[in-house]
């Protein structure tokens, strides 16, 4: 018989009560069973972990992060849950406008990038040893990044100069990571790298040859993201450092390259079009213009091009070239390198009437932005104009754009045929191609797309 919380005895339940009241439980067991079923993978790990933020997005701004775009704009936010309000480098959930979450990634209270996301819910719902905790997701992608470059036959006992991390292209957003030789350039351009940097750093001294680190903040782009880390980068250094200079070799030629250079000191990217230009090069006259330390102009020489002339308006680039032409025991009267402006040169060449069978054209990024794409468009069209003009009738230029503003407009092919047109030639396009495959491209964040490189018949 049952008792009431006083002591008392109960009045009996009648049978139909009782079977009400059965079925009622059993239909309270089922919904909590079917909750649970229901939850997702990450929202079983959350869970457990106290205080972790919700991101929530608004009504329409989903689909393009369910389809893997890393970077959840402030736009797209409607509101954050948690208390305290997630700080930067925290991680956190991204949820759709039911809050259910989408994936996680690592919050900026700064950046107009609010959250960087590093994993979507199917992902951790097939593998959930990564899910929410940065430290073995950071071992996973870069094993995984390792594994993809060794695929591809990089390094190899004809180059020890490629990237192994390509930032979105390899799912860590602000990571770059690039190999010279025993030496890993490691770029860090976001907020969350400069938080994980220890735990980076560990795991890229344990990429086989990897014996020194040169740490390089984007300090710019860190600016937008919150930090100043002009003082720190002085009071951190890398362990296993390195500074300087060091000796690689791409496709058999080498280089003699500075760790305080451009970029991270090496174009990499440019490796398989300066292949290419070696298999034309053989008996060809060779202008190399932007040259930086001599890459097209190195390869030229060693396709056998009877005569190559680099250049580049930086002595200390330049020095480098110099320096690679010993290097590679190439004879001084077949290539060289000249300290002018480039525009200068040829217009110099063009009151000359000199021509070349080849010129090669990579200037530096001139659209670091959309809002200056029309003004760079100019340039772009002038420096093709004046580059058409000094090859030879039927000869072949390579021209090249790094703007991603300006390969992501689809405006550089355009712009090309507006600098024929400015100098009187008919062109045509003999190959279309991008940076190497080392350089590997997210589709869902084609923003990753930077690289232009046009091989044109000039007429």
């Amino acid at each position: 018989m049952l008792r009431a919380c006083g002591g008392a005895s109960a009045a009996p339940v009648p049978a139909l009560v009782r079977a009400r009241l059965a079925r009622q439980a059993s239909s309270a067991a089922y919904a909590a069973a079917a909750g649970a079923a229901s939850r997702s993978a990450l929202e079983e790990l959350a869970a457990g972990r106290k205080g972790l933020a919700r991101v929530v997005l608004k009504k329409g701004k989903t689909q393009i992060f369910r389809d893997g775009s890393p970077m959840v704009y402030s736009g797209a936010v409607d509101r954050i849950i948690g208390r305290p309000p997630p700080k930067t480098g925290d991680v956190v959930l991204v949820a759709d406008g039911a809050e259910k979450p989408i994936g996680w990634g690592l919050y900026n209270s700064v950046s107009m990038f609010c959250v960087r996301l590093m994993q979507l819910e199917e992902e951790a719902t097939r593998d959930p040893t990564c899910a929410l905790n940065m430290e073995r997701l950071l071992e996973a992608r870069i094993l995984s990044a390792v594994d993809l470059r060794r695929s591809l036959g990089l390094p190899s006992v004809h180059t020890n100069a490629y990237r192994l991390i390509n930032s979105e292209g390899d799912r860590l957003s602000g990571l770059i990571v690039d190999i010279f030789a025993d030496v890993a350039v490691i770029a860090s351009s976001a907020a969350w790298v400069e938080k994980y940097r220890h735990e980076i750093q560990f795991l890229v001294n344990k990429v086989s040859d990897v014996n020194h680190i040169k740490w390089r903040s984007s300090t710019d782009i860190l600016k937008e993201e919150g930090l100043d880390v002009s003082e720190q980068k002085e009071l951190e250094p890398s362990p296993s450092s390195h500074s300087g200079t060091v000796e690689v070799m791409e496709n058999n030629v080498l280089y003699l390259i500075s760790l305080e250079g451009q970029k991270t000191g090496f174009y990499a990217d440019q490796r398989e079009n300066r292949h290419f230009i070696s298999t034309l090069s053989k008996g060809q006259r060779v202008l190399d213009l932007c040259c930086y330390t001599g890459g097209f102009a190195l390869s030229a020489a060693k396709g056998g091009a009877n005569n190559v002339i680099g250049v580049d308006s930086s002595v200390s680039a330049l020095d480098l070239a110099n320096k690679n032409i010993l290097l590679n025991n190439l004879d001084t009267e077949r290539i060289s390198f000249v300290k002018e402006d480039a525009t200068v040169f040829m217009k110099g060449a063009i009151s000359r009437n000199e021509f070349w069978d080849l010129v090669i054209l990579d200037p530096p990024k001139l659209a670091p932005r959309k809002k200056v794409l029309q003004s760079a468009s100019g340039m772009y069209r002038s420096l093709n104009a004046l580059a058409m003009q000094v090859v030879k009738p039927g000869g072949l230029l390579m021209t090249c754009s790094c703007s991603g503003a300006m390969t992501q407009s689809g405006l550089f092919l355009r712009t090309i045929q507006g600098a024929a047109s400015m100098a009187g030639r008919k062109v045509t396009v003999l190959r279309q191609a991008g940076a190497a495959c080392d350089h590997p491209i997210d589709p869902a964040y084609p923003e990753g797309q930077y690289l232009s490189n046009y091989l044109l018949r000039v007429t």
